[in-house]
């Protein structure tokens, strides 16, 4: 399924404002950031598992265990962002 991936504040910087990418079906978001992890270095320095990384889906806060639909958004950020 397809979806898109958004970066907010030091996301952002790192990997610029999103991209779109493919999944397979039923995949989780904590699958999904394992996978954008393996998709290049800079994705691993963001996103490592042990950096505080918070998650949306679809503009709602989740944990890892959410299961996106296809299209959806999912938004990945820090814990604290500047407003």
């Amino acid at each position: 399924m397809k979806l898109e991936i958004r970066y907010f504040a030091s996301l952002r910087e790192a990997l610029g404002p999103g991209e779109a990418i493919e999944v397979a079906d039923g995949s989780d978001v904590g699958a999904i950031r394992d996978a954008l992890i393996a998709r290049s270095a800079a994705h691993a320095r963001a996103l490592a598992r042990g950096r505080a990384v918070r998650a949306a889906l679809d503009k709602t806060l989740c944990d890892e265990t959410a299961l996106p639909q296809p299209g959806a958004e999912l938004a990945f950020f820090p814990p604290v962002t500047g407003g």
